[in-house]
């Protein structure tokens, strides 16, 4: 591996550290300053406010997001990359929905690999000695910083729009220890203007003013990130999504016309169509009486961001889903969760559905009764109770 060139000029070598990018595969590349993101004073605002909800992860890492240079101290610019992910909506068999994202490979592991062959690929050309590669998953404010490096324009749902993309595509950066002039945005930009289609549709209304979201109301949060119960209004408005939401994405103007890569990820055999029971809600909950712990869980979902929640975090998702579409194999999943999952919060939830969905069934509200008076774990029970008396 060569040390980098001196002989090139400062303009030659980012021209040729974008074409490298280019030739990976990233569809979006740029160069950021590596210093406090343009929305650091906001973060943390955001923080302060608790918007964050329960992801303690982004206060500890609060001082690199602000200033990243505070944990990569040789870093002097930001390589930021983008990868379209734009897909058909997925539906699952028998119902509920998945974020589009999460239908094929992991994007964490693809990016890193191409990062990876970047990060190689830049040191075997003496471009640049590349530090360390990131794919949402560390302490970067990464959608301000790509704005900054031209990738995309803030919406008003917080995500960052491209003209061809929308807001389908995903971002990944490599810290450079070359000082390299910014990319500007190029000279068709998009721009939300007048429209409020994303915060009008947002089920939960979360966003809360324009670029500003609550994660605390956010489907998306609770149903991959949160662990535990969630709020009961929360659950009646998350509607079929059992992994992550679309919403504010899907009624986007600017995504409307983004081209269908789904052979790019791929698709999990259990969310095929004509797929066998595996990727349905009844099996998702079910499998929690056959699988106790997340060792069953994590080795099935290897390679999909389903792993994420976790075990018990999939199944509470599938237990309020079956609640707000009621279904007869529904109802006796349900029944089956609320009796022997190993979980407080799956039988809570599996609890709270039957309410939701199947009251009228006098059987119901025996079998939540009598599950109310074994139950041993207070925070479960309570919810239970809140379930009956709130359906009652």
């Amino acid at each position: 591996m060569r040390p980098p060139s001196p002989s090139l000029s400062p303009e030659s070598r980012r021209s040729l550290v974008l074409e490298q990018a280019h030739e990976i595969g990233f569809d979006l590349v740029g160069i950021a300053p590596f210093g406090p993101p343009p929305d650091a004073a906001r973060f943390n605002a955001w923080i302060d406010e608790n918007r964050h909800g329960t992801m303690s992860y982004l206060e500890r890492g609060r001082a690199a997001t602000v200033d990243p240079r505070s944990q990569w101290p040789a870093g002097k610019s930001l390589l930021v990359v983008g990868l379209g992910h734009s897909r058909p909506a997925l539906h699952l068999p028998g119902g509920g929905r998945v974020a589009r994202y999460a239908a094929g490979r992991d994007y964490h592991n693809v990016i890193s690999k191409m990062l990876g062959r970047l990060r190689r690929a830049l040191l075997r050309e003496g471009l640049a000695s590349p530090g360390s590669a990131f794919v949402d998953a560390t302490p970067l404010l990464e959608r301000s910083h790509a704005a900054e490096g031209g990738l995309g324009s803030p919406s008003k749902a917080a995500n960052l729009l491209d003209v061809r993309f929308g807001p389908w595509f995903f971002l990944g950066e490599l810290i450079l220890d070359l000082d390299l002039s910014p990319t500007s945005a190029p000279s068709r930009v998009p721009s939300c203007g007048t429209c409020t289609a994303c915060i009008d549709a947002c089920p939960t209304d979360a966003i809360l003013e324009p670029g500003r979201v609550d994660a605390t109301r956010c489907i998306s949060y609770h149903t991959i990130e949160h662990r535990g119960l969630v709020a009961h209004d929360l659950r009646s408005q998350a509607g079929e999504w059992a992994f992550g939401c679309d919403v504010c994405s899907e009624v986007c103007p600017w995504g409307s016309k983004a081209p269908d890569l789904t052979e790019r990820f791929g698709t999990r055999t259990a969310f095929e169509e004509g797929a066998s029971q595996a990727g349905t809600l009844v099996d998702l909950l079910a499998t929690g009486c056959d699988e106790p712990d997340d060792a069953g869980h994590k080795e099935r979902w290897r390679g999909s961001p389903l792993r994420r929640p976790g075990r018990e975090g999939l199944a509470r998702n599938a237990a309020v889903v079956l609640g707000n579409r009621p279904s007869e194999p529904g109802l006796q999943a349900l029944l089956l969760a609320l009796e022997s999952d190993p979980s407080p919060t799956v039988r809570a939830a599996s609890a709270w559905a039957l309410a939701a969905g199947h009251l009228e069934d006098s059987g119901v509200r025996e079998s939540i009764s009598k599950a109310l008076g074994r139950e041993g774990d207070h925070e479960a029970a309570s919810d239970m109770r809140a379930s009956l008396d709130r359906e009652g």
